[in-house]
Protein backbone atom coordinates (compact mmCIF):
# COMPACT_ATOMS: atom_id res chain seq x y z
CA UNK A 1 0.00 0.00 0.00
CA UNK A 2 1.41 3.40 -0.90
CA UNK A 3 1.28 6.47 1.29
CA UNK A 4 -1.32 7.89 -1.09
CA UNK A 5 -3.56 4.90 -0.46
CA UNK A 6 -2.90 5.16 3.25
CA UNK A 7 -4.33 8.67 3.30
CA UNK A 8 -7.69 7.24 2.23
CA UNK A 9 -7.96 5.42 5.54
CA UNK A 10 -9.53 7.05 8.63
CA UNK A 11 -7.55 9.92 10.09
CA UNK A 12 -6.08 9.74 13.61
CA UNK A 13 -8.89 11.98 14.81
CA UNK A 14 -11.34 9.27 13.74
CA UNK A 15 -9.46 6.54 15.59
CA UNK A 16 -11.45 4.32 17.88
CA UNK A 17 -8.81 4.73 20.59
CA UNK A 18 -9.56 8.32 21.42
CA UNK A 19 -10.85 9.41 24.81
CA UNK A 20 -13.78 11.77 24.37
CA UNK A 21 -13.97 15.04 26.26
CA UNK A 22 -17.20 14.20 28.11
CA UNK A 23 -16.08 10.75 29.40
CA UNK A 24 -12.72 12.26 30.37
CA UNK A 25 -14.31 15.10 32.34
CA UNK A 26 -16.70 12.64 34.03
CA UNK A 27 -13.85 10.37 35.15
CA UNK A 28 -11.82 13.43 36.15
CA UNK A 29 -14.64 14.65 38.39
CA UNK A 30 -15.16 11.26 40.04
CA UNK A 31 -11.46 10.79 40.75
CA UNK A 32 -11.14 14.37 42.00
CA UNK A 33 -13.90 13.75 44.55
CA UNK A 34 -12.25 10.48 45.61
CA UNK A 35 -8.93 12.26 46.16
CA UNK A 36 -10.64 14.79 48.44
CA UNK A 37 -12.51 11.99 50.25
CA UNK A 38 -9.29 10.04 50.87
CA UNK A 39 -7.73 13.24 52.18
CA UNK A 40 -10.54 13.66 54.69
CA UNK A 41 -10.07 10.03 55.76
CA UNK A 42 -6.53 10.88 56.82
CA UNK A 43 -8.07 13.48 59.16
CA UNK A 44 -10.85 11.27 60.50
CA UNK A 45 -8.85 8.05 61.03
CA UNK A 46 -5.90 8.09 63.48
CA UNK A 47 -2.48 7.30 62.02
CA UNK A 48 -1.05 3.91 62.95
CA UNK A 49 1.35 1.26 61.76
CA UNK A 50 2.24 -2.41 62.07
CA UNK A 51 5.80 -3.62 62.13
CA UNK A 52 6.97 -5.32 58.95
CA UNK A 53 9.17 -8.30 58.21
CA UNK A 54 10.49 -9.65 54.92
CA UNK A 55 8.86 -12.89 53.70
CA UNK A 56 10.01 -14.26 50.35
CA UNK A 57 11.38 -10.89 49.39
CA UNK A 58 8.15 -9.02 50.22
CA UNK A 59 7.24 -6.96 53.28
CA UNK A 60 4.50 -8.54 55.40
CA UNK A 61 2.91 -7.19 58.57
CA UNK A 62 3.66 -8.67 61.97
CA UNK A 63 0.45 -9.64 63.78
CA UNK A 64 -0.01 -7.95 67.16
CA UNK A 65 2.51 -5.19 66.47
CA UNK A 66 0.09 -2.34 65.74
CA UNK A 67 0.80 1.02 67.36
CA UNK A 68 -0.78 4.43 66.94
CA UNK A 69 1.51 7.14 65.61
CA UNK A 70 1.85 10.61 67.04
CA UNK A 71 2.48 12.79 64.02
CA UNK A 72 1.06 15.80 62.22
CA UNK A 73 -1.90 15.23 59.92
CA UNK A 74 -1.22 14.79 56.23
CA UNK A 75 -1.25 18.38 54.82
CA UNK A 76 -4.38 19.27 52.86
CA UNK A 77 -2.37 20.97 50.11
CA UNK A 78 -0.69 17.65 49.36
CA UNK A 79 -4.05 16.15 48.45
CA UNK A 80 -3.86 18.23 45.28
CA UNK A 81 -0.18 17.66 44.56
CA UNK A 82 -0.58 13.87 44.92
CA UNK A 83 -1.11 13.33 41.15
CA UNK A 84 2.40 14.73 40.65
CA UNK A 85 3.98 13.12 43.72
CA UNK A 86 2.98 9.63 42.61
CA UNK A 87 5.36 9.95 39.67
CA UNK A 88 8.28 9.45 42.07
CA UNK A 89 6.34 7.65 44.82
CA UNK A 90 6.29 3.98 45.78
CA UNK A 91 4.31 3.01 42.67
CA UNK A 92 6.40 4.96 40.15
CA UNK A 93 7.36 1.82 38.25
CA UNK A 94 3.73 0.71 37.89
CA UNK A 95 2.77 4.18 36.65
CA UNK A 96 5.62 4.17 34.14
CA UNK A 97 4.69 0.71 32.84
CA UNK A 98 0.98 1.60 32.56
CA UNK A 99 1.79 4.85 30.76
CA UNK A 100 4.14 3.19 28.27
CA UNK A 101 1.55 0.45 27.79
CA UNK A 102 -1.09 3.01 26.78
CA UNK A 103 1.32 4.85 24.49
CA UNK A 104 2.49 1.66 22.77
CA UNK A 105 -1.01 0.26 22.42
CA UNK A 106 -2.48 3.54 21.19
CA UNK A 107 0.18 3.90 18.52
CA UNK A 108 0.04 0.26 17.46
CA UNK A 109 -3.74 0.12 17.18
CA UNK A 110 -3.85 3.33 15.14
CA UNK A 111 -1.43 1.77 12.63
CA UNK A 112 -3.60 -1.35 12.42
CA UNK A 113 -6.76 0.68 12.01
CA UNK A 114 -5.45 3.20 9.46
CA UNK A 115 -3.64 0.56 7.45
CA UNK A 116 -6.76 -1.60 7.11
CA UNK A 117 -5.08 -4.44 8.98
CA UNK A 118 -7.63 -4.51 11.78
CA UNK A 119 -10.39 -4.82 9.19
CA UNK A 120 -8.54 -7.76 7.63
CA UNK A 121 -8.26 -9.51 11.00
CA UNK A 122 -11.93 -8.94 11.73
CA UNK A 123 -13.03 -10.03 8.26
CA UNK A 124 -11.40 -13.42 8.64
CA UNK A 125 -13.00 -13.97 12.04
CA UNK A 126 -16.45 -12.81 10.92
CA UNK A 127 -16.40 -15.06 7.86
CA UNK A 128 -15.54 -18.07 9.99
CA UNK A 129 -17.95 -17.48 12.87
CA UNK A 130 -20.83 -15.42 11.44
CA UNK A 131 -23.14 -18.44 11.73
CA UNK A 132 -21.79 -19.52 15.14
CA UNK A 133 -21.11 -16.22 16.81
CA UNK A 134 -22.53 -17.19 20.21
CA UNK A 135 -20.21 -20.17 20.23
CA UNK A 136 -17.38 -17.74 19.57
CA UNK A 137 -18.65 -15.57 22.41
CA UNK A 138 -18.61 -18.55 24.77
CA UNK A 139 -15.08 -19.48 23.72
CA UNK A 140 -13.73 -15.95 24.17
CA UNK A 141 -15.32 -15.58 27.60
CA UNK A 142 -14.01 -18.97 28.69
CA UNK A 143 -10.46 -18.31 27.49
CA UNK A 144 -10.32 -14.91 29.20
CA UNK A 145 -11.70 -16.35 32.45
CA UNK A 146 -9.53 -19.48 32.31
CA UNK A 147 -6.24 -17.62 31.83
CA UNK A 148 -7.08 -15.26 34.69
CA UNK A 149 -8.35 -17.95 37.08
CA UNK A 150 -5.74 -20.63 36.50
CA UNK A 151 -2.65 -18.69 35.33
CA UNK A 152 -3.25 -15.32 36.97
CA UNK A 153 -3.04 -13.32 33.75
CA UNK A 154 -4.90 -10.04 34.15
CA UNK A 155 -3.10 -6.86 33.12
CA UNK A 156 -1.50 -8.48 30.09
CA UNK A 157 -4.90 -9.46 28.62
CA UNK A 158 -6.28 -5.91 28.74
CA UNK A 159 -4.83 -5.12 25.26
CA UNK A 160 -7.20 -7.68 23.74
CA UNK A 161 -10.06 -5.25 24.46
CA UNK A 162 -9.01 -3.20 21.41
CA UNK A 163 -9.59 -6.27 19.23
CA UNK A 164 -12.64 -7.83 20.91
CA UNK A 165 -14.72 -4.63 21.00
CA UNK A 166 -14.44 -4.03 17.22
CA UNK A 167 -15.14 -7.74 16.70
CA UNK A 168 -18.32 -7.33 18.74
CA UNK A 169 -19.43 -4.49 16.47
CA UNK A 170 -18.61 -6.55 13.37
CA UNK A 171 -20.80 -9.37 14.69
CA UNK A 172 -23.76 -7.02 15.10
CA UNK A 173 -23.46 -6.24 18.81
CA UNK A 174 -22.14 -3.13 20.59
CA UNK A 175 -19.15 -1.91 22.62
CA UNK A 176 -20.67 -3.07 25.92
CA UNK A 177 -20.95 -6.61 24.58
CA UNK A 178 -17.30 -6.44 23.59
CA UNK A 179 -16.36 -5.28 27.07
CA UNK A 180 -18.49 -8.09 28.51
CA UNK A 181 -16.53 -10.66 26.50
CA UNK A 182 -13.19 -9.12 27.47
CA UNK A 183 -12.89 -6.95 30.55
CA UNK A 184 -15.90 -8.35 32.42
CA UNK A 185 -14.86 -11.95 31.69
CA UNK A 186 -11.28 -11.15 32.67
CA UNK A 187 -12.36 -9.68 36.00
CA UNK A 188 -14.70 -12.60 36.69
CA UNK A 189 -11.95 -15.09 35.96
CA UNK A 190 -9.42 -13.35 38.18
CA UNK A 191 -11.99 -13.27 40.97
CA UNK A 192 -13.03 -16.91 40.58
CA UNK A 193 -9.39 -17.93 40.98
CA UNK A 194 -8.54 -21.63 41.04
CA UNK A 195 -4.73 -21.72 40.89
CA UNK A 196 -4.04 -18.00 40.42
CA UNK A 197 -0.45 -17.55 41.69
CA UNK A 198 -1.02 -13.90 42.67
CA UNK A 199 -4.07 -14.48 44.88
CA UNK A 200 -4.54 -18.13 45.84
CA UNK A 201 -0.87 -19.17 45.93
CA UNK A 202 0.37 -16.14 47.91
CA UNK A 203 -2.55 -16.19 50.37
CA UNK A 204 -2.25 -19.94 50.95
CA UNK A 205 1.50 -19.72 51.46
CA UNK A 206 1.11 -16.93 54.02
CA UNK A 207 -1.59 -19.00 55.75
CA UNK A 208 0.52 -22.15 55.89
CA UNK A 209 -1.83 -24.10 53.59
CA UNK A 210 -0.72 -26.68 51.00
CA UNK A 211 -0.25 -24.96 47.64
CA UNK A 212 -3.46 -24.92 45.56
CA UNK A 213 -5.29 -27.13 48.06
CA UNK A 214 -9.09 -26.95 47.88
CA UNK A 215 -9.03 -26.45 44.11
CA UNK A 216 -12.06 -28.73 43.60
CA UNK A 217 -14.36 -26.32 45.42
CA UNK A 218 -12.98 -23.30 43.55
CA UNK A 219 -13.47 -25.10 40.20
CA UNK A 220 -17.19 -25.49 41.00
CA UNK A 221 -17.31 -21.80 41.85
CA UNK A 222 -15.50 -20.96 38.59
CA UNK A 223 -18.10 -22.90 36.58
CA UNK A 224 -20.95 -21.07 38.34
CA UNK A 225 -19.37 -17.68 37.60
CA UNK A 226 -18.74 -18.62 33.95
CA UNK A 227 -22.41 -19.54 33.54
CA UNK A 228 -23.44 -16.22 35.09
CA UNK A 229 -21.06 -14.20 32.90
CA UNK A 230 -22.01 -15.92 29.64
CA UNK A 231 -25.74 -15.75 30.42
CA UNK A 232 -25.56 -12.04 31.24
CA UNK A 233 -23.55 -11.07 28.15
CA UNK A 234 -25.37 -13.34 25.67
CA UNK A 235 -28.84 -12.29 26.81
CA UNK A 236 -27.86 -8.66 26.44
CA UNK A 237 -26.34 -9.31 22.99
CA UNK A 238 -29.53 -10.99 21.77
CA UNK A 239 -31.55 -8.01 22.94
CA UNK A 240 -29.25 -5.61 21.07
CA UNK A 241 -29.46 -7.75 17.94
CA UNK A 242 -33.24 -7.40 17.92
CA UNK A 243 -33.19 -3.64 18.53
CA UNK A 244 -29.76 -1.89 18.42
CA UNK A 245 -31.27 1.35 19.73
CA UNK A 246 -31.74 -0.31 23.14
CA UNK A 247 -27.97 -0.14 23.64
CA UNK A 248 -26.96 2.50 26.24
CA UNK A 249 -24.00 3.34 23.97
CA UNK A 250 -25.96 3.33 20.69
CA UNK A 251 -25.26 7.00 19.95
CA UNK A 252 -21.64 6.79 21.10
CA UNK A 253 -21.08 3.70 18.93
CA UNK A 254 -22.32 5.51 15.83
CA UNK A 255 -18.93 7.05 15.06
CA UNK A 256 -17.29 3.62 14.84
CA UNK A 257 -20.18 1.26 14.07
CA UNK A 258 -20.13 1.80 10.30
CA UNK A 259 -16.38 1.33 10.12
CA UNK A 260 -16.54 -2.04 11.88
CA UNK A 261 -19.88 -3.29 10.55
CA UNK A 262 -19.91 -6.72 8.93
CA UNK A 263 -21.09 -5.22 5.62
CA UNK A 264 -18.22 -2.72 5.54
CA UNK A 265 -15.58 -5.22 6.61
CA UNK A 266 -16.66 -8.08 4.37
CA UNK A 267 -17.49 -5.75 1.50
CA UNK A 268 -14.07 -4.13 1.56
CA UNK A 269 -12.34 -7.51 1.76
CA UNK A 270 -13.93 -9.42 -1.11
CA UNK A 271 -10.45 -9.67 -2.63
CA UNK A 272 -7.99 -9.49 0.21
CA UNK A 273 -4.90 -7.34 -0.27
CA UNK A 274 -1.89 -9.70 0.01
CA UNK A 275 0.03 -7.05 1.93
CA UNK A 276 -2.76 -6.71 4.45
CA UNK A 277 -2.96 -10.47 4.82
CA UNK A 278 0.79 -10.65 5.50
CA UNK A 279 0.53 -7.76 7.94
CA UNK A 280 -2.37 -9.47 9.73
CA UNK A 281 -0.38 -12.70 9.97
CA UNK A 282 2.63 -10.80 11.35
CA UNK A 283 0.52 -9.11 13.99
CA UNK A 284 -1.19 -12.42 14.81
CA UNK A 285 2.18 -14.08 15.35
CA UNK A 286 3.27 -11.27 17.70
CA UNK A 287 -0.04 -11.56 19.56
CA UNK A 288 0.39 -15.34 19.82
CA UNK A 289 3.89 -14.93 21.24
CA UNK A 290 2.49 -12.46 23.77
CA UNK A 291 -0.20 -14.92 24.89
CA UNK A 292 2.33 -17.76 25.20
CA UNK A 293 4.63 -15.53 27.25
CA UNK A 294 1.74 -14.56 29.52
CA UNK A 295 0.91 -18.19 30.19
CA UNK A 296 4.53 -19.18 30.80
CA UNK A 297 5.08 -16.21 33.12
CA UNK A 298 2.29 -17.52 35.33
CA UNK A 299 3.47 -21.15 35.26
CA UNK A 300 7.28 -20.99 35.21
CA UNK A 301 8.81 -19.52 38.39
CA UNK A 302 12.06 -18.68 36.56
CA UNK A 303 10.25 -16.17 34.35
CA UNK A 304 9.61 -12.79 36.03
CA UNK A 305 5.83 -12.36 36.22
CA UNK A 306 6.24 -8.59 36.59
CA UNK A 307 7.75 -8.52 33.10
CA UNK A 308 4.63 -9.96 31.44
CA UNK A 309 2.73 -6.69 31.16
CA UNK A 310 5.51 -4.55 29.62
CA UNK A 311 6.54 -7.44 27.37
CA UNK A 312 3.03 -7.74 25.96
CA UNK A 313 2.91 -3.97 25.38
CA UNK A 314 6.24 -4.13 23.56
CA UNK A 315 5.07 -7.06 21.40
CA UNK A 316 1.94 -5.07 20.48
CA UNK A 317 4.16 -2.18 19.40
CA UNK A 318 6.42 -4.50 17.38
CA UNK A 319 3.39 -6.18 15.82
CA UNK A 320 1.71 -2.90 14.92
CA UNK A 321 4.86 -1.18 13.63
CA UNK A 322 5.90 -4.23 11.62
CA UNK A 323 2.41 -4.51 10.12
CA UNK A 324 2.59 -0.85 9.13
CA UNK A 325 5.85 -1.41 7.29
CA UNK A 326 4.44 -4.48 5.53
CA UNK A 327 1.48 -2.53 4.10
CA UNK A 328 3.82 0.14 2.77
CA UNK A 329 4.28 2.85 5.37
CA UNK A 330 7.51 4.79 5.09
CA UNK A 331 9.42 5.21 8.36
CA UNK A 332 8.37 8.85 8.52
CA UNK A 333 4.70 8.05 7.95
CA UNK A 334 4.87 5.17 10.43
CA UNK A 335 6.31 7.38 13.17
CA UNK A 336 3.68 10.03 12.45
CA UNK A 337 0.81 7.55 12.82
CA UNK A 338 2.36 6.01 15.95
CA UNK A 339 2.71 9.47 17.48
CA UNK A 340 -0.90 10.38 16.65
CA UNK A 341 -2.15 7.20 18.30
CA UNK A 342 0.04 7.78 21.36
CA UNK A 343 -1.24 11.35 21.61
CA UNK A 344 -4.82 10.06 21.80
CA UNK A 345 -3.88 8.14 24.97
CA UNK A 346 -2.47 11.09 26.94
CA UNK A 347 -5.79 11.82 28.74
CA UNK A 348 -5.75 8.21 29.95
CA UNK A 349 -2.34 8.75 31.54
CA UNK A 350 -3.78 11.73 33.43
CA UNK A 351 -6.54 9.47 34.78
CA UNK A 352 -3.96 6.89 35.87
CA UNK A 353 -2.10 9.55 37.89
CA UNK A 354 -5.35 10.61 39.55
CA UNK A 355 -6.37 7.01 40.33
CA UNK A 356 -2.97 6.27 41.89
CA UNK A 357 -3.25 9.40 44.02
CA UNK A 358 -5.92 7.85 46.26
CA UNK A 359 -3.74 5.03 47.68
CA UNK A 360 -0.80 7.47 47.78
CA UNK A 361 -2.69 9.81 50.11
CA UNK A 362 -3.92 6.96 52.31
CA UNK A 363 -0.42 5.48 52.59
CA UNK A 364 1.29 8.80 53.31
CA UNK A 365 -1.41 9.54 55.88
CA UNK A 366 -0.63 6.21 57.66
CA UNK A 367 -4.27 5.14 57.93
CA UNK A 368 -4.24 1.86 55.96
CA UNK A 369 -2.82 -0.10 58.88
CA UNK A 370 -5.33 1.53 61.22
CA UNK A 371 -8.20 0.32 59.04
CA UNK A 372 -6.71 -3.18 59.12
CA UNK A 373 -6.36 -3.01 62.91
CA UNK A 374 -9.98 -1.89 63.38
CA UNK A 375 -11.16 -4.74 61.14
CA UNK A 376 -9.12 -7.34 63.05
CA UNK A 377 -10.64 -6.11 66.31
CA UNK A 378 -14.14 -6.45 64.84
CA UNK A 379 -13.46 -10.04 63.70
CA UNK A 380 -12.42 -11.18 67.17
CA UNK A 381 -15.27 -12.70 69.13
CA UNK A 382 -17.48 -13.32 66.09
CA UNK A 383 -18.79 -16.66 64.88
CA UNK A 384 -17.29 -18.32 61.75
CA UNK A 385 -20.05 -17.08 59.46
CA UNK A 386 -19.63 -13.49 60.58
CA UNK A 387 -15.84 -13.77 60.42
CA UNK A 388 -15.93 -14.99 56.81
CA UNK A 389 -18.22 -12.12 55.85
CA UNK A 390 -16.02 -9.56 57.65
CA UNK A 391 -12.91 -10.82 55.88
CA UNK A 392 -14.75 -10.43 52.59
CA UNK A 393 -15.76 -6.85 53.48
CA UNK A 394 -12.26 -5.98 54.71
CA UNK A 395 -10.63 -7.14 51.48
CA UNK A 396 -13.33 -5.36 49.50
CA UNK A 397 -12.55 -2.09 51.31
CA UNK A 398 -8.78 -2.46 50.96
CA UNK A 399 -9.15 -3.19 47.25
CA UNK A 400 -10.47 0.34 46.84
CA UNK A 401 -7.04 1.63 47.83
CA UNK A 402 -4.68 -1.26 46.94
CA UNK A 403 -5.27 -2.86 43.55
CA UNK A 404 -2.42 -5.39 43.74
CA UNK A 405 -3.72 -8.77 44.93
CA UNK A 406 -0.38 -10.01 46.21
CA UNK A 407 0.27 -6.74 48.07
CA UNK A 408 -3.08 -7.09 49.86
CA UNK A 409 -2.28 -10.69 50.70
CA UNK A 410 0.99 -9.71 52.38
CA UNK A 411 -0.88 -7.01 54.29
CA UNK A 412 -3.95 -9.01 55.33
CA UNK A 413 -3.22 -12.72 55.60
CA UNK A 414 -0.56 -12.67 58.37
CA UNK A 415 -3.22 -11.05 60.60
CA UNK A 416 -6.34 -12.81 59.31
CA UNK A 417 -4.99 -16.38 59.35
CA UNK A 418 -4.41 -16.60 63.14
CA UNK A 419 -7.68 -14.71 63.79
CA UNK A 420 -9.52 -17.34 61.73
CA UNK A 421 -8.15 -20.04 64.04
CA UNK A 422 -9.45 -18.17 67.10
CA UNK A 423 -13.04 -17.88 65.82
CA UNK A 424 -13.29 -21.40 64.37
CA UNK A 425 -13.01 -20.43 60.72
CA UNK A 426 -10.78 -22.62 58.56
CA UNK A 427 -7.82 -20.85 56.97
CA UNK A 428 -8.88 -22.22 53.60
CA UNK A 429 -12.21 -20.43 53.96
CA UNK A 430 -10.40 -17.25 55.00
CA UNK A 431 -8.33 -17.44 51.80
CA UNK A 432 -11.52 -17.99 49.78
CA UNK A 433 -13.17 -14.96 51.42
CA UNK A 434 -10.06 -12.90 50.70
CA UNK A 435 -10.14 -13.91 47.04
CA UNK A 436 -13.83 -13.01 46.70
CA UNK A 437 -13.28 -9.56 48.16
CA UNK A 438 -10.19 -8.93 46.08
CA UNK A 439 -11.37 -9.69 42.58
CA UNK A 440 -14.93 -8.76 41.69
CA UNK A 441 -14.66 -5.14 42.85
CA UNK A 442 -12.03 -4.59 40.15
CA UNK A 443 -14.91 -3.99 37.73
CA UNK A 444 -16.46 -1.42 40.10
CA UNK A 445 -13.84 0.78 41.76
CA UNK A 446 -12.64 3.76 39.67
CA UNK A 447 -9.38 3.68 41.64
CA UNK A 448 -8.52 0.56 39.62
CA UNK A 449 -6.33 2.02 36.88
CA UNK A 450 -6.88 -0.98 34.60
CA UNK A 451 -10.65 -0.43 34.64
CA UNK A 452 -10.13 3.15 33.50
CA UNK A 453 -7.65 2.01 30.84
CA UNK A 454 -10.06 -0.62 29.53
CA UNK A 455 -12.92 1.86 29.33
CA UNK A 456 -10.69 4.47 27.70
CA UNK A 457 -10.18 2.06 24.80
CA UNK A 458 -13.90 2.27 24.05
CA UNK A 459 -16.76 4.76 23.87
CA UNK A 460 -18.12 3.50 27.21
CA UNK A 461 -17.98 5.97 30.09
CA UNK A 462 -17.62 4.89 33.72
CA UNK A 463 -21.23 5.84 34.66
CA UNK A 464 -22.59 3.85 31.69
CA UNK A 465 -20.41 0.91 32.64
CA UNK A 466 -21.81 0.97 36.17
CA UNK A 467 -25.41 1.23 34.97
CA UNK A 468 -24.85 -1.72 32.64
CA UNK A 469 -23.17 -4.01 35.18
CA UNK A 470 -25.09 -3.31 38.40
CA UNK A 471 -27.44 -6.28 37.98
CA UNK A 472 -24.62 -8.75 37.41
CA UNK A 473 -22.78 -7.19 40.36
CA UNK A 474 -25.75 -8.03 42.58
CA UNK A 475 -25.73 -11.56 41.18
CA UNK A 476 -22.03 -11.89 41.91
CA UNK A 477 -22.49 -10.82 45.52
CA UNK A 478 -25.33 -13.31 46.04
CA UNK A 479 -23.43 -16.23 44.50
CA UNK A 480 -20.28 -15.30 46.41
CA UNK A 481 -22.12 -15.23 49.73
CA UNK A 482 -23.80 -18.57 49.02
CA UNK A 483 -20.50 -20.27 48.27
CA UNK A 484 -18.81 -18.55 51.22
CA UNK A 485 -21.48 -19.79 53.61
CA UNK A 486 -21.22 -23.29 52.13
CA UNK A 487 -17.46 -23.18 52.69
CA UNK A 488 -17.98 -22.19 56.33
CA UNK A 489 -20.67 -24.82 56.91
CA UNK A 490 -18.61 -27.70 55.56
CA UNK A 491 -15.35 -26.60 57.20
CA UNK A 492 -13.61 -26.09 53.85
CA UNK A 493 -10.07 -27.28 54.47
CA UNK A 494 -7.78 -29.11 54.96
CA UNK A 495 -7.72 -26.65 57.88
Amino acid sequence: MTDHQTELQPTPEDSMLKIGLKPFLTALSILGLLIIFSGFLTRWIPAGAYERMVIDGRLAVVAGSFQYLQEAAFPAWRWFTAPVEVIWGDNWLMILVLSLFMIFLGGSFTVLEKGGIMQELLAGTVRRFKDNKYRLMGIIIFVMMFLAAFVGVYEALVPLIVIIVPLSLALGWDSLTGLGMSMLALTFGFSAAVTNPFTIAVAQELSGLPLFSGAWFRIIFFIAIYILCYTFVSRYARKIEQDPTLSPVYAADNRIRERFSAEKILGSNQASDPCKVKAAIWFGVCLGIAVIFMVLAGLVPALPSDAAFPTVALLFLIGGAGAGRIVGYSWGKLLKVLASGANNMLPGIVLILLAMSVPHIMTRGHVMDTILFYASQAIQGTNPYQAGFYIYLLTLALNFFISSASAKAFLVMPIIAPLADLVGLTRQTAVFAFDLGDGFSNMVFPTNALLLIGLSFTVVSYPKWMRWTWKVQVGIVLISMIFLMIAVAMGFGPF
